[in-house]
């Protein structure tokens, strides 16, 4: 069992300190990092094993971010677990900071892979999972996917590979929040019918609320359980979650698209995302 207040507390407080992060930075990805944040809790503090005062333990699971622009969330979950200290969060994005924009793997202790180009991740992750296959390691490899990533031929073709080697160890998220950074997904380039994609390379498929840390939970449990086929997990999700000026808005894919005011709108979504503290945990009382 989870404790699902716990996790949405926690998922709350990712949240913040993603929004504290791009006051300071002055620059970076909103709609994602703010969306992603009860998927990357349940992982961190339900799900994945790892150690943070040994990153490089080899028992851990992996866990690689193919969206890295997104990469606030995966910071702010670090920090919480112990990684690094929460007031280096301060230095996204600076010169000579190990918090860079997109992941730098020589920069940061714990981070699997460095990211850029959309669309790598699940390749990376992929060749993770055959080699600790066949080494007969019981490790998980998971991986984070953006829905616009998907429009990237190389993710057909890893897509393949997996099902081809029956990667049973490796689980794709999605965060299926329909944007991208010039538009809707089914505007730019429709994915649907995205879970038949997946079915036809012998993927098993799950379509989940993924703002529920139950059904992101039950999903990867499933998942585990499964081990002849790789698993993706469909989230679908609200851009911008916690934040009603936000979601949903396409252009909030990068910074405040009205940049003259990014402090104020910043300071406005931190204090809507502090009051929400209270309705979580009323809610569970």
């Amino acid at each position: 069992m989870i404790d699902q207040r716990a996790l949405e507390l926690k998922a709350n407080k990712i949240r913040q300190l993603v929004v504290e992060m791009l006051i300071d930075a002055g620059s970076g990805h909103t709609a994602g990092p703010l969306d992603l944040a009860d998927i990357f809790a349940t992982l961190f503090f339900a799900v994945i094993k790892y150690d943070p005062n040994n990153p490089d333990w080899e028992e851990r699971d992996r866990l690689v971010l193919s969206n890295g622009h997104t990469v606030p969330v995966l910071y702010a979950s670090m920090a919480l677990a112990g990684y690094f200290p929460l007031a280096e969060l301060r230095e996204l994005r600076k010169f000579g900071s190990r918090l860079q924009g997109h992941p730098e793997r020589v920069r940061l202790p714990g981070l699997e892979t460095t990211s850029g180009p959309l669309g790598s991740g699940l390749s990376q992750a992929a060749g993770m999972a055959l080699g600790l296959k066949r080494d007969n390691k019981k490790n998980f490899v998971y991986v984070v996917n953006g829905d616009g990533e998907l429009q990237e031929g190389n993710i057909w073709e890893a897509v393949m590979f997996a099902g081809k080697y029956r990667l049973g160890n490796l689980i794709s998220i999605i965060d299926r929040n329909y944007i991208q950074i010039d538009g809707m997904t089914e505007d730019v380039m429709p994915l649907e019918p995205l879970a038949d994609k997946y079915q036809a390379f012998g993927w098993q498929v799950f379509e989940i609320n993924g703002h529920n840390p139950a059904e992101i939970y039950d999903a990867i449990a499933q998942a585990k359980a499964v081990q002849d086929k790789p698993s993706v997990i469909i989230a679908r999700t609200i851009p911008g979650k916690g934040v009603d000026f936000i979601e949903f808005d396409y252009h909030w894919h990068g910074y405040d698209p009205d940049a003259s005011h990014a402090r104020r709108d910043y300071q406005l979504a931190l204090k809507k995302l502090r009051s929400l503290d209270g309705r979580i945990k009323g809610e569970h009382q």
